[in-house]
């Protein structure tokens, strides 16, 4: 029967036209279907949750800081990839010494040689892997940490030479949008990020989210991520750089922020234009009623067949009528599926 070929077909179409229309582009029905089965939204912390925009609010430097120091700095951070160098880049404007070789860790940062001077930039981890003594500013990164920043270290050949307290804000739709997924029925929300445990953390309580993971490397979210599904949870993972590739790929439905890396966006399922949280919501709405609208669909098609069928054996419906019916189920599912394209963006 007709009314069953085009049911599903015109559900889909409805829904993935709508959900682009709202600023949600998906990558095929199987994407919707799989966001409408979702019971768990994990995410990365920067540039997801917060607003991606860092900011160097306080920094500390070493005894005997040459201004040659400074242009270490700047000259590594010019060719980083991350969202803090950025911010870096902004706070510190200085000449640029030539680069002569890089190497990027992945959740700790890069080391660079730098006009014959090994560099170190990056966290913690870094910087204790190399045997660099941070005793000097313990202290201060604790209390930075406590304030919700995001610690950037820097060492020249083996010597702690700063430290840098980046601060990232709140998406501006971050907390209406949390609450609209709790009004969802989505109470299982987790931060994943390669940001320390006390700053991610600070994030997580403005928010409302359940838990809370730091510290954590690109391969380790993913990790994360099995557990969660071993666990018996469908997980959707939202994230917009290259670290966050391999979380995207493993969990059923990866979705990217719209102005992540390229990386990002080619593994992911569904993508938020404009990096807007807010979209959110309306994807998973979507997804609910439109595979909620091809159930109903299936439904009549095989409502329509059984009462045919029915008629027949009783003498009730001929050609004309059965022509007729066949017809009217077919306008039925076309309308039906086109009620989608009225979901509005709450």
């Amino acid at each position: 029967p007709g009314v069953l070929v085009i049911g599903v077909p015109v559900s889909t179409v409805a829904g993935i036209g709508r959900a682009a229309k709202l600023g949600v582009l998906t990558k095929g029905s199987a994407s919707l279907s799989a966001l409408s089965k979702v019971d768990t939204l994990v995410f990365d912390k920067t540039g997801t949750v917060t607003k991606g925009l860092p900011a160097v609010v306080s920094d500390w430097w070493a005894a005997g800081v040459s201004e040659r120091d400074h242009q270490l700095l700047v000259s590594v951070e010019t060719v980083a990839n991350h969202p803090l160098a950025k911010a870096i880049l902004k706070h510190e404007a200085v000449a640029l010494l030539p680069v002569d070789q890089s190497e990027v860790l992945a959740g700790q940062g890069m080391v660079v040689q730098v006009a014959g001077a090994t560099v170190l930039v990056g966290n913690a981890k870094l910087l204790i892997a190399h045997q660099v003594d941070l005793t000097a500013v313990a202290t201060t990164a604790s209390a930075w940490q406590v304030a919700g920043r995001s610690l950037v270290y820097f060492a020249v050949d083996g010597q702690l030479r700063g430290l840098l307290g980046i601060s990232d804000p709140l998406k501006d739709e971050a907390q209406a949008t949390f609450t609209k997924l709790r009004a969802l029925g989505y109470q299982n929300l987790i931060i994943l990020s390669g940001d320390n445990q006390t700053t991610a953390e600070r994030v997580g309580k403005e928010v409302g989210m359940t838990q809370v993971v730091g510290n954590l490397m690109p391969a380790e979210k993913a990790e994360k991520i099995k557990e969660l599904q071993t666990a018996g949870h469908r997980v959707a993972f939202l994230g917009d750089g290259v670290n966050d590739s391999p979380a995207l790929a493993t969990a059923e439905v990866g979705i990217a922020m719209g102005n992540g890396t390229d990386v990002a966006l080619d593994v992911s399922d569904v993508v938020l234009l404009h990096s807007d949280l807010a979209k959110l919501p309306v994807a998973l709405t979507i997804a609910k009623r439109m595979v909620a609208n091809m159930n109903q669909n299936i439904a009549i098609a095989i409502l329509t067949v059984a009462l045919l069928f029915g008629g027949l054996f009783a003498g009730y419906v001929h050609m004309a009528s059965g022509m007729l019916i066949h017809e009217l189920s077919i306008l039925i599912v076309i309308i039906n599926g086109m009620r989608l394209l009225k979901i509005q963006q709450s």
